[in-house]
């Protein structure tokens, strides 16, 4: 997934979610292309996501969550990246997750639900591997990751 990846969103840590700031790092140093999620309130609370670069200025967004500062013209919709690493409270070995309870990422990723084929963007779930549970049962609004990397193990979905 990663290594054929060209633009990657990745995300910022927020209460105890695992950080992925020296992901972001290599990314840069493979001259990849990062991308951060954006709230959006004009398109119903869905992501949007900035470009990003070691450089990058940052403001908190509503939630106090600091945002790269860009112009809303280079943001990208989910479906123009190749990978989305996704935060998350807890998961299963079948690739569902248990989120803040927002709901900003399944919103923003909803058209993944009527595809037979997932092509892009690739969804790997980044965890500590204590927020591995036996079962979480997903909500019809949910949409799966095809993955999970732990500190310990990497859970491919079926």
């Amino acid at each position: 997934m990663f290594r054929c990846a060209r633009r990657i969103a990745c995300y910022l840590p927020n209460d105890g979610e695992i950080d992925p700031r020296p992901l972001m790092q290599r990314i840069w140093r493979m001259r990849k292309f990062c991308f951060l999620p954006v709230l959006s309130r004009l398109f119903h609370d869905r992501l949007w996501f900035a470009p990003a670069t070691s450089r990058s200025i940052f403001w908190p967004n509503r939630f106090g969550i600091p945002e790269p500062v860009t112009d809303p013209h280079q943001w990208l919709r989910a479906q123009e990246l190749d990978l989305i690493l996704v935060p998350l409270v807890g998961f299963d070995p079948q690739g569902n997750r248990l989120g803040m309870g927002g709901g900003f990422y399944d919103r923003s990723l909803e058209f993944l639900q009527g595809r037979s084929r997932w092509l892009h963007p690739r969804l790997l779930g980044l965890a500590h591997d204590f927020q591995r549970l036996e079962a979480v049962t997903p909500s019809p609004w949910d949409v799966p990751l095809q993955g999970i990397a732990t500190e310990r193990a990497l859970y491919l979905a079926p």
